[in-house]
């Protein structure tokens, strides 16, 4: 049967298909569809984890057990899970287990554009790079079969362009395993230091086998075509010299990125006129290459950032670029903002207006960092902002708070407030709590009390675990309510101990919350002021110095009521 899907759509049909068991994951773009996906099929256990060392832990847990298992992250997240990666590269597995990391070439959404083939190295461990959507299906079923056959957890390398494009795909049936049964092996899966030494050699004789791999595996091919020209390449850069191309030029294709093939180099470099690697992000090919004394044109013209396209290779490698069709008039500028009744406005308004020093974190909330809010100088990664504002403080910093959603808190927050408590510090932690992981796409995690599949679940008590962890002072707040917002905000920033607020209402977005009606703005009363904009709300414009309210936008939050000192803003509830 065929059917057209998403990489990450294919990626899940390949773990149902090759009898996978068991799913953990954390929610990250652009990997989040396959963890969904996966959940889907009744047949596999699948969950969202608390964050991605986690997820791994239990994959590799359940592939311990004897039943395939699988994690999903983006390129950030492997930094995260990067611990036990190391290590059950040397422990090996007993059932396979397949490892996703999806690349964000072009930062589209995220902090850093950081190549994961390097962890593969470094790890020496085997990664596979889909092209397209059937390639996604069938490298992950064939990494099953790697993952048992060598004794390794398998790494598969995907991009944004990959992972969110669409193609044919043709799927079988579900196919299970039996069973492997687990035998307790202190040498092979206890890491003390004797034990890892020796696990050490084990790691580079099967490196050098999967080397011998490489060379005629079918992940690896040449598509020859005109010898003066010859391209090394893999994933959507494949795609993209094809579509320049054609079969007009001679290809090696790449579907295993590491360990990357000898002889089968050398070979296709040895039949071609010129020698040429297109890779997005760092030259690991090209450096391969380069150790072969081979004469390769790489990142002397293509550039180490952003992603590529057909438009930016051809016209690198001096060739007639499609322009396109352009706009007579260039579009406006829409530069990101928090949604239409975001909860976290209020609290952020209130921030900037009080010129408080705020240190962020990763979540749809690191949007109050954009004008007008402005209200945020700092965002590192997940968690960083309570471990930061700690070390702020202890530096001598003042009027100063972290900004840390929900599910972030429970990722990697926990263990900077722990500091915070521990250590003492005067500082101020406000936890932005709208009920769901808004930034991936609406994921349930431990503070909703429901999991995967809207199920009740175990639920995280925000105040009582900030309070087991030695944190006195909990507040918690309507970030609606403006002035609540600023005499908490000033009684806990002056308590000369650590405190917590918690910023509680529901993302307006969820489909458990209703919206009001919108508020309407009378132009009689209206003077003009524009204090409203100070908000940041897409429903809010102005005209001829009026305010306008956009209808269809506002959800009717009542924040900009609160701003009015004319009575010009009118609540329509009733």
């Amino acid at each position: 049967m065929k059917e057209l899907l998403l990489g990450n759509a294919a990626i899940a049909r390949g773990l149902y298909e090759a009898g996978c068991s068991v799913v953990s994951s954390y929610p990250g773009t652009p990997s989040t569809e396959i963890t969904e996906t996966a959940s889907e099929y009744d047949e596999i256990y699948s969950e969202w984890a608390p964050n991605e060392k986690v997820a791994m832990e239990v994959a590799f847990g359940a592939s311990l057990a004897g039943v395939r298992s699988f994690t999903a992250m983006k390129h950030v997240g492997l930094n995260v899970a990067a611990d036990p990666l190391f290590t059950i590269a040397y422990t090996g597995v007993n059932a396979g287990m397949v490892i996703v990391v999806a690349d964000d070439p072009g930062l589209h959404s995220s902090q850093n554009e950081q190549d994961s083939r390097n962890y593969a190295i470094a790890a020496k461990l085997p990664m596979l790079e889909p092209a397209d959507s059937e390639e996604c299906l069938s490298y992950t079923k064939y990494a099953y079969e790697l993952s048992e056959l060598f004794d390794v957890p398998v790494m598969i390398r995907t991009s944004t362009r990959i992972a969110h494009s669409q193609s044919i795909v043709e799927t079988s049936d579900r196919v299970v395993p039996d069973t492997k049964e687990y035998k307790k092996d202190v040498a092979k899966y206890v890491m003390m230091p004797a034990a890892a030494k020796a696990r050490h050699r084990i790691v580079e004789e099967r490196l050098e086998k999967l080397r011998q791999l490489a060379e005629d595996s079918f992940l690896n091919r040449i598509e020859m075509g005109d010898t003066k020209m010859g391209i090394i390449t893999s994933g959507a850069s494949y795609q993209y010299v094809k579509d320049i191309f054609g079969e007009s030029v001679s290809v090696l294709k790449l579907g295993m990125v590491n360990p990357l093939p000898i002889k089968l180099i050398q070979d296709f470099a040895s039949r071609v006129d010129k020698l040429i690697v297109v890779e997005e992000l760092d030259s690991i090919i090209e450096n391969h290459c380069r150790k072969l004394y081979l004469e390769v044109t790489g990142k002397d013209v293509f550039p180490l950032v952003d992603e590529f396209s057909p438009n930016l290779i051809a016209n690198l490698l001096g060739l007639e670029v499609n322009e396109g069709i352009s706009m007579e008039e260039p579009l406006p500028q829409r530069p990101p903002v928090m949604c239409a009744g975001c909860p976290h406005r209020g609290m952020f308004y209130t921030l900037n207006k009080k010129g408080v020093t705020v240190l962020g974190d990763i979540g749809c909330y690191t949007l109050g960092s954009m004008a007008p809010l402005s209200a945020m100088d700092m965002t590192i990664c997940m968690g960083a902002s309570v471990s930061s504002l700690h070390g702020f403080n202890r530096a001598g910093g003042k009027n100063s708070v972290a900004v840390i959603g929900d599910s972030t808190f429970v990722h990697t927050g926990i263990n900077g407030l722990i500091d915070i408590a521990y250590n003492g510090s005067d500082s101020t932690v406000i936890i932005v709590d709208n009920s769901t992981t808004g930034m991936t796409g609406h994921q349930d995690n431990p503070t909703t009390g429901y999991d995967i599949k809207g199920e009740p679940a175990g639920k995280i008590d925000l105040e009582a675990l900030c309070k087991a962890l030695g944190i006195q002072r909990v507040r918690v707040v309507d970030p609606y309510d403006l002035d609540q917002c600023s005499r908490v905000l000033d009684e806990e920033m002056d308590a000369l101990e650590p405190s917590v607020i918690i910023s509680r209402r529901p993302c307006v977005l969820l489909r458990s919350v209703s919206a009001k009606p919108p508020i309407s703005a009378d132009e009689d009363k209206c003077s003009g002021c524009q204090l409203c904009m100070d908000i940041g709300c897409p429903a809010i414009s102005m005209k001829d110095n009026k305010t306008r309210i956009d209808a269809t936008l506002c959800t009717g939050c009542k924040v900009c009521i609160q701003l009015c000192n004319f009575d010009a803003l009118v609540s329509n509830e009733v």
